[in-house]
């Protein structure tokens, strides 16, 4: 009974009652000593959606492996908890300045990202984590884990796999957010969002080749605000998948009405998110909403990134599988900013491959980045995979592109994302081509 109830039942991990008393010790060595403590407040992205989609028995094997993990990765003299689901606790007592909690941080996210092999399958997770440090961020174990909590939600909102020190601002922008989660969730109600749509260009000869749909949320009061802003929130607060549908039946909708208005058919492509892709009803409602509007399936393309693709590649295959039966268009966004592994690009029924902008505003600058562009271009090519560059901004970047014979390009060199009325009046101006910019 003693042991029960200072210890977590799933993980054997101490729980929140030793980790307390744990606290008391280091705090009161750090004193002594004039020494810091830090708490690193640990979360498991999306851990939710491999619960939703493997099961609780998988949940619970990959919070052991984790938890198995976090344990090789620090001092005897630290604390490793479990708070509850999937948040983790690390108590770090007698630390010299709060550069020396990022070292553990760092070394986790490293540990953590390797797959974990589960059940005959490979799981990729990735971990947000906070970091609250004693004094400077609270005397008392609530306080610390209170900043470390917040500093957690901000390394999600810079994207997650990442670690934030809490910083007093943080509580003005954790306001910020519950206000923002606040006002998202009737927005789609509201009407408030609309898709802006961005040209893909052939860059031998200038045509249009497709477009993205891109979501843009005109907020009464704030005005407009991008998807970067809004996008996560929208994820951890189970608002993606009625707004990434949106997206979707909209940009199939409109594609539909291009079409018969006289517009010569291309795909328009749509930006998944791993929660909406993951989601149990997600290929009935591809299929329902090509139903619904009536666009060919093949003038839709599906843009998933890399991050969407790993986790569980048994089921995303036959997922891909189903959608490519189905006749719509694949395509892997920010190619070369994720998973190391290549081998999903021949596992996967891939059709287009989009390198990331980050490699594109600096291949003219970076050789490792120029050699990266010439590597993927020529792997698609291998792979018969069109390859797309984002974020195409100057003459000499698209000069380098073709140089590579990179086979198509998008970004505000050519045009910026535009409503659907300019983007009509953009496709008129494109009957005859020419590689020049939109500017």
């Amino acid at each position: 009974m003693a042991h029960l109830a200072h210890y977590d039942a799933l993980t054997d991990l101490p729980n929140r009652v030793l980790l307390n008393e744990r606290f008391v010790q280091a705090t009161a060595l750090a004193r002594r000593h004039g020494r810091k403590a830090a708490i690193l407040f640990l979360d498991v992205d999306r851990f939710k959606h491999i619960n939703d989609s493997l099961g609780h028995g998988m949940g619970d094997k990959l919070l052991l492996s984790v938890a198995t993990r976090l344990l090789a990765c620090v001092r005897v003299s630290d604390t490793v908890s479990r708070q509850g689901g999937d948040e983790f606790l690390v108590l770090l007592p007698d630390i010299e300045r709060p550069q020396d909690a990022a070292h553990f941080a760092k070394k986790i996210l490293t540990a953590l990202a390797l797959p974990h092999r589960i059940d005959a399958q490979d799981l990729h997770v990735t971990m947000s984590i906070g970091i609250g440090v004693y004094p400077d961020d609270g005397r008392d174990l609530d306080t610390v884990i209170k900043s470390s909590d917040t500093a957690m939600y901000n390394a999600k909102e810079n994207g997650r796999n990442n670690y934030q020190f809490f910083t007093q601002d943080m509580n003005t922008r954790v306001v910020e957010r519950l206000c923002t989660e606040a006002s998202l969730r009737g927005a789609l109600e509201r009407g408030e969002f609309s898709l802006h749509y961005q040209p893909k260009i052939n860059l031998k000869t200038g045509a249009l080749t497709g477009t993205e749909a891109l979501i843009r949320w005109l907020h009464p009061i704030r005005g407009t605000i991008p998807p970067e802003q809004f996008i996560s929130i929208a994820e951890d607060c189970g608002l993606i998948t009625p707004i990434g549908n949106w997206v979707l039946r909209e940009a199939c909708r409109q594609a539909k009405a291009w079409v018969d208005a006289g517009v010569e058919a291309m795909p328009v492509a749509v930006n998944i998110s791993a929660v909406q892709f993951r989601h149990k009803g997600f290929l009935e409602d591809v299929r329902d909403i090509l139903t619904e509007t009536g666009l060919e399936p093949g003038c839709l393309e599906l843009e998933l990134t890399e991050s969407v693709l790993m986790p569980d590649a048994k089921s995303t295959g036959s997922t891909l599988r189903a959608l490519k039966t189905l006749g719509v268009q694949l395509s892997v966004d920010d190619f070369g900013t994720g998973y190391s592994s290549l081998s999903y690009l021949t596992q996967f029924p891939i059709d287009t491959l989009k390198i990331d902008q980050s490699f594109v505003h600096k291949m003219l600058l970076n050789a490792n980045d120029a050699s990266v562009i010439s590597a993927v271009i020529s792997m698609g090519r291998d792979l018969n995979q069109r390859v797309i560059a984002e974020g195409v901004e100057t003459e000499e970047q698209l000069r380098f592109l073709q140089t590579r014979q990179c086979n198509e390009g998008q970004g505000f060199y050519f045009c910026h994302p535009l409503n659907v009325e300019d983007f009509a009046t953009f496709v008129r101006t494109r009957a005859s081509p020419e590689l020049h910019g939109g500017h």
